[in-house]
């Protein structure tokens, strides 16, 4: 019997969430617990699909001042001074362990404006209204177009966009991995409940270990 959750080495890509230095700063009321460890593993991930010349998405948020576009539970917040993920301040650009060279920046406009930013060879950046990657995003069929069948997927607040991601994931038929040291503020029970709906749990070092050396019957695409 064929397993349709079953991750295709071949067509995988990595998607980081929320990977931008409000979500780890010191004092950032975006900053959730177990960053520390995760922020090592989401910067081991980038290096090797970046080495690998697999393909990785970036998915941001951004919040306009007037809070026009952020989700309600913070709107009030934002509307009320709160400045969290600002376009072009130094909070909503991509942590520096994960910049493909120092001096990139997020082209907040455009990313605003629904269009996926080159950053590196098959590496992109691509802004989110919402916890979920998918929603209102260009994300699947981005995806689809570099044939992939399968997300690795980590980063920042699991309990929020990470879980959300996964499931919208899941309800397009993607085969999802979950690096699961490499995601913040994840629980045992939350874990587990992936594992009953075909999420793929592994380590980054198992992760690594998968993406670089395909078993001897393994056919990559």
């Amino acid at each position: 019997m064929p397993d349709y959750t079953l991750p295709e080495r071949g067509k995988v890509a990595l998607l980081t969430i929320n990977a931008q230095r409000d979500f780890i700063q010191a004092g950032s009321p975006l900053r959730t617990s177990g960053v520390v460890g995760a922020l090592n593993g989401v910067s081991r991930l980038v290096r090797e699909f970046r080495k690998l010349a697999l393909p990785i998405v970036h998915a941001v948020r951004l919040y306009r001042p007037d809070g026009s576009n952020v989700d309600i539970c913070r709107r009030q917040a934002v509307e009320e001074g709160l400045r969290v993920l600002m376009p072009g301040t130094s909070g909503a650009e991509l942590i520096d362990e994960i910049k493909p060279f120092p001096s990139a920046r997020l082209s907040h406009e455009d990313l605003l404006a629904g269009e996926f930013q080159a950053l590196g060879e098959r590496e992109w950046a691509m802004y989110r209204p919402r916890w979920g990657a998918f929603y209102g995003t260009r994300l699947e069929e981005h995806l689809r177009q570099l044939g992939v069948t399968t997300i690795v997927i980590c980063g920042f607040n699991f309990t929020t966009s990470g879980r959300a991601t996964i499931y919208d994931a899941g309800a397009r038929d993607f085969r999802v991995v979950l690096a699961s040291d490499a995601i913040s503020n994840a629980n045992e029970e939350g874990l587990k409940e992936l594992g009953r709906i075909g999420v793929y749990l592994m380590n980054v070092d198992n992760c690594l270990s998968w993406i670089s050396h395909p078993a001897p019957n393994e056919e990559a695409a």
